[in-house]
């Protein structure tokens, strides 16, 4: 990762972390730029798929929400990973206004792709790190957004 001229080890603690976490994304753009042949489906389209994923039972209005796109978009992206198999939607059976978003077989297999990619870029950007250092980090990270 080539850091701007400020990220210098004595001025560590001057340095707000917004700037890591926007150096952190901006590196991780690049390679899944790089990395990311795919035709089925683009790096802006990638978070909304690995949060189906991850989600339990994702409605297509938290990705709305999460996203901070409008249901139009949404609606369109989900109609799109519809047609290529890779999510199923449903309507709640508790309030049938909302739609339930789930990945397919194919929809998993898409994303272990995808989560090997973000497992080497982890891996790469975490080369200098013990697996302690690396735990700590992650610890921190989960204390900082909650």
């Amino acid at each position: 990762m080539t850091l701007p001229p400020q990220f210098k080890k004595d001025n560590y603690n001057n340095i707000f972390i917004y700037h890591y976490v926007e150096e952190m994304m901006s590196n991780y753009g690049k390679y899944i730029q790089e990395t990311l042949n795919d035709d089925d489906i683009t790096r802006s389209e990638l978070p909304f798929l690995l949060r189906i994923r991850f989600g339990d039972k994702t409605t297509q209005k938290e990705l709305v929400d999460l996203f901070k796109v409008s249901e139009g978009y949404t609606a369109k992206l989900l109609r799109k990973f519809e047609d290529k198999n890779f999510i199923t939607r449903y309507e709640n059976p508790d309030n049938h206004r909302i739609k339930i978003v789930k990945l397919t077989p194919e929809g998993i297999e898409k994303t272990d792709k995808f989560i090997k990619y973000i497992e080497n870029w982890e891996n790469k950007v975490t080369s200098n790190m013990t697996s302690e250092e690396k735990e700590t980090l992650k610890k921190l990270l989960y204390k900082v957004v909650t």
